[in-house]
């Protein structure tokens, strides 16, 4: 079923977009004792072993451009607060031990739920004045300051993680396939339910949170093709009615059957944990790795994943890129093969299934399996 502001209707299910063979074993129903045939496993895609992993590639493609050197770089960094910002500072220390980034060379600015497109324009522009290039802003919450500003700063390069809306010359949007950490997850879910019924809980319904939608569903399917699907969205993603709404919404699908399910919902996905702990079921993070996390450890029990951006791959890449001035040999999207995305295994409570999953990565990464990014209708 899918649920949109407490309202049910039917939900179309997706079909798998490609064949899956490899071990198939029955998947427990109800109290996991009894076989349902309609719920047997594809472990692994089609000719991919358990264990196979993807080629190692460098997440920056080589340049034809001298030797990165990071040493005159002033990096001002704009904080959202958010998921993201641990990974953003992870890739700033990457950049400063691969490229020679010296101390004090970058400056991290934060803002709060309080801010205004107003407050994050004064923000950049501050940062501007000070003498810092790049600039980089975290978060889509940024994009009408990083419009306004860098439009004012032509000279000036600028970045914006987790946002493509921004087309001006000096700025590289910092982007990741989202639906396929999505898939991976989806699939993690369909390994591990003991009901054949999982779940997922988006925010607002909108393209972006579609693709985590589209990809989750695919790779549950993927592995289990008759496995059920309850899917949902709150209908914005901030504050406690939103929580609580979240909250609602993943109790009735436990309520339902379902045994696993997957916080898309950004801030609201706390009442998804919180549901989870309450019944005993398993809930899937996403964007950053939701056990780890600060004030997660309440919720450990019933975090069985995480779906992950790994912005410190972008960030460290778009440094270097700036250092060298090849910021346009980028990839467009960080993606499984660019490092971009993944899971995390954080608990251990996916460590059995990793093979399985590294199968699927390097299918995703030969381009026998091709994630789709919009839900079927």
């Amino acid at each position: 079923m899918r649920t949109n502001r407490g309202l049910v209707r039917a939900a179309a299910v997706l079909t798998a977009a490609f064949v899956v063979a490899g071990g198939v074993a029955g998947c427990a129903a109800g109290t996991g004792t009894r076989s349902d045939a309609a719920c047997a496993r594809n472990r692994t895609p089609t000719g991919i072993s358990a264990g196979t992993t993807p080629p190692a590639t460098p997440s920056l493609p080589p340049s034809a451009l001298p030797r990165a050197d990071a040493a005159r770089l002033a990096i001002g960094v704009a904080l959202d607060g958010g998921p993201l910002d641990a990974a953003v500072g992870a890739g700033l220390g990457r950049a400063a031990v691969d490229l020679g980034l010296p101390a004090g060379s970058t400056t991290k600015v934060t803002g709060s739920a309080a801010d205004t497109d107003a407050t994050r324009t004064t923000r950049l522009a501050r940062l501007v004045t000070e003498g810092h290039d790049p600039v980089i802003a975290v978060g889509a919450a940024y994009a009408g300051a990083v419009q306004a500003v860098a439009a004012a700063h032509p000279d000036v390069r600028f970045a914006i993680v987790d946002d493509d809306s921004v087309i001006l010359p000096n700025v590289t949007a910092l982007v990741f396939a989202e639906e396929q950490a999505s898939f991976l997850v989806g699939a993690a879910a369909a390994l591990k339910t003991m009901t054949c019924r999982i779940g997922f809980v988006g925010g607002a319904e909108t393209p972006l949170e579609q693709k985590s939608e589209a990809g989750y569903v695919q790779g549950a399917r993927a592995v289990a093709p008759g496995i059920r699907m309850d899917v949902g969205y709150v209908g914005r993603s901030g504050g406690p009615a939103a929580a609580a709404v979240a909250a609602d919404m993943a109790h009735r699908q436990f309520g339902g059957g379902a045994d696993i399910v997957y916080a898309a919902a950004g801030d609201a996905s706390r009442g998804v944990f919180q549901a989870a702990r309450a019944t005993g079921d398993l809930a899937i993070g996403a964007v950053s790795d939701q056990y780890a996390a600060a004030g997660s450890a309440a919720f450990r029990s019933a975090i069985l994943t995480s779906a992950l951006e790994h912005a410190d791959v972008a960030v460290r890449d778009y440094v270097e890129a700036v250092a060298s001035g090849d910021v346009a040999g980028l990839p467009t999207r960080f993606g499984v093969e660019e490092g971009g995305v993944g899971y995390a295994t954080s608990g251990g409570r996916i460590d059995d299934i990793v093979p399985d999953l590294q199968a699927y990565e390097t299918a995703i990464v030969r381009g026998t399996v091709k994630v789709s990014t919009t839900p079927a209708s």
